[in-house]
């Protein structure tokens, strides 16, 4: 079975195409993937990022109330 990609709705076979179309082929896979991966990289550090904010509201009220908020 020859393995296929998709593009704008058609499909073609990747054994159709030349060394270059698979060097392009390669390379948009990886672009793709790495993209993937940057997206969840991003929301990891945004909640990593609320995290710290709630860390810091609380040492502001704690600093403002004069006693240590626990969790």
């Amino acid at each position: 079975m020859s393995q296929k990609i998709k593009l704008d709705d058609k499909e073609y076979n990747v054994s159709d195409l030349s060394e270059t179309g698979k060097a392009t082929l390669a390379s948009l896979q990886f672009t793709t993937q790495r993209i993937h991966d940057l997206n969840k990289m991003q929301a990891l550090l945004v909640r990593a990022k609320n995290s710290y904010v709630e860390g810091l509201k609380k040492e502001i009220i704690s600093n403002k109330a004069g006693y240590l908020l626990e969790d």
